[in-house]
Formats: C-alpha cells, structure tokens, sequence
C-alpha cells in the first residue's frame, strides 16, 4: 500500500514497508525462442523474425508483460537457464512486487532493424512480435503490461493497437513521444558511434556514447554529491573523478552491446509517436522529478490525453531517468497496488 498526496495535478506516493511472502513452491518457466510473421512499419512487406522470450512464474496464473529500456533483455529476473540477477530483479520475482507466485512474467529481447529487415525498427514493431506472440504462446490476454523507458512506449504502443489484449498499463518514465531535448542528445550519441564506425574505432566511439548517454539518464544533484572534487594528476595527465565511473561503465556496455544494434534501438526512441486518445485502457504512468528525458509535463500532457483513465504517480528522487532501476522499495507499492486493481 502507499499515501498518497495530491499536488499540483498529479499524485505524489510515499512508499510503506512491504511485507515479504514465501517464495513459491512451482515456478514455470519457458526461456526460448520462436519464428513469428511480422509487418514492419518501416518495412516492404511482411518477413519472419526470430523473437526470444522468457515465460516465467506460477503455472495457469495471467501472465504480465514486463519490458525495460533498450539495453534490457528478456531476463528480468533469474531463472533455471539465466541465474544471474535479472535487471529489475528486486522487484520481479517470488514475494516481489511483480509476485511470481501469482503471476507469470512474459518478456522479450528486442528486436533490432536487421531483425525485422527494413531500415529501422519501430515501437508498433515491438508491440506487434509479442501481440504474435501471444498468439504463438496461446495467450489471448495479458492482466497487465509493465513497460519502463522504452519498455513503456512500447506498453503505450501495444495498448493503442491491441487494446483488447492488455488489462491495464503501467508505464515508468516514458511517453507518447520522446521530448525534443531528448532526442537532440540521442542523436549526438548516435553521431559518435557512426563517426567511429567510419574511422575504424568502433568500440571507443560507442562507450564514449555510452559515457553520454549516462550524463542524461542522472540528475546534476546525485553528479554533484558523487563527483565532487578536484582533478588527480595520474598515469600522465589529469583525471577528474567522474571519469572513471564513465569509463568503467563505457567498457561495461561494449561487452554486452554491439553498435549496430545501439544505432537502431537508440534511433527506434526517437522515432516512436503514439497518439493517447487511441489508448484506450486504464493507466498507472509513474515519472520521476529529476528526469530529464521524460520531463513530468510530458507525463501530466500524456495522462490528460489518454482515452481511458489512468493515474500519475511520482517519485522525488536524484536518480533522474534511472529512477525505475534505483528506486524498487519507492517502486514496490506503486506495483503492488497496480497489479492488484488490473485485470486478467
């Protein structure tokens, strides 16, 4: 459960203490991949596309969608074949918010242009291989989609096209289309990996992207309070101290992450336009204070405009844009209580 305070058109939760359940007894789970028939957006015509999945959580119970931002896979949590910590694994799993003792996670790995074999891949393209899966898995309805960042615009995108298949929305930190700031930064990021794919250097040009992109996904108040400091004078020049926190995530995300595939999701962001009135199921969007790619006007335009009901939650936090990712015990109940009030 949560308080909630209303304040200035939009309702502010503080987060309670939440009681911990036993983890379940059977836990189902589906981690493969299937061929499913796509029509892209940007596309000549319809083709066959490879989608990978993960169906977990108690067997027969409704299944919730759960996708995050373009650097998040299909494992959101750890399973019988991923058993590392998934990317929001303090709020999806047994006794969690997203309680897998009472409901299945579906969630994908996302797609990219080459995937789906057209010049760029879109959020409807996204929407549109799990609607098909769906279909593949013999799941005529979702009880919920709960989408973060991209995640989110792609929920916004599969409610405005398969409205009949989703019980309610939970959208964090996104919106209907990306803030023009936003978009101006994305291209910079974008510019310096092809720079560096014309001039041999790839992997430094996308951690340098990658360097960037951190800066917006953060708020000045937490850089302020981490990276204070003076330069250091070391291995032959000056360093400041953010700098090596950039590095280390830089060589972190070129690890895991191919420049083709960041050029089309980062793009797939900015290209993304979902008009709310044709989203017509009830929403929980939830935005952050400090956010600067998904500023809460964006959010307060979104939910005046959405053609169903749907409620704002925000959360005061330093952590900008990450807010989904280092917020779960502010996040839990707004889960929690979401989940309880959607249908299956």
């Amino acid at each position: 459960m949560s308080l909630a305070v209303a304040t200035e058109g939009f309702t502010h939760r503080t987060a309670v203490p939440l009681r911990r359940v036993p983890a379940c007894v059977a836990f189902a789970c589906q981690r493969g991949a299937r061929t499913l028939r796509l029509v892209p957006r940007y596309g000549a015509g319809a083709v066959d596309a490879e989608v990978r999945y993960l169906w977990a959580g108690a067997p027969g119970a409704p299944t919730v969608i759960v996708q995050g931002g373009i650097s998040a896979d299909r494992d959101a949590c750890a399973n019988d074949e991923h058993t590392a910590p998934g990317w929001w694994e303090p709020l999806v799993g047994p006794g969690r918010a997203i309680d897998l003792n009472h409901v299945r996670v579906l969630a994908i790995d996302w797609l990219d242009a080459e995937d789906v074999g057209a010049p760029s891949v879109s959020s409807e393209d996204q929407a549109g291989a799990l609607a098909a899966l769906l279909d593949a898995l013999g799941i005529a309805r979702v009880a919920a989609f709960v989408g973060a960042s991209y995640g989110a615009m792609v929920g916004l995108a599969f409610a405005a096209r398969h409205p009949q298949r989703v019980g309610s929305l939970v959208a964090l930190a996104g919106a209907h289309r990306p803030h023009p700031l936003a978009t101006a930064q994305r291209a910079v990021q974008r510019g310096i990996v092809k720079l560096g794919i014309e001039n041999g250097c790839v992997e430094a040009a996308l951690s340098l992207a990658r360097q960037l992109a951190l800066t917006t996904y953060r708020s000045g108040e937490e850089f302020g309070r981490r990276f204070a400091g003076g330069a250091e004078y070391r291995d032959g020049r000056f360093q400041l101290p953010v700098e090596g926190w950039l590095e280390y995530h830089g060589r972190k995300f070129v690890a895991r992450f191919d420049a083709r595939r960041y050029l089309a999701l980062s793009e797939s962001i900015d290209l993304h336009d979902v008009d709310p009135k044709a989203v017509r199921v009830p929403a929980t969007l939830i935005g952050f204070t400090s956010d600067r790619l998904v500023p809460l006007a964006d959010l307060c335009l979104l939910q005046q405009q959405l053609g169903a009901p749907a409620s704002l939650e925000v959360i005061e936090t330093a952590y900008g844009h990450d807010g989904f990712l280092k917020e779960p015990e502010r996040l839990a109940p707004l889960l929690r209580e979401a989940l309880n009030t959607c249908g299956d």
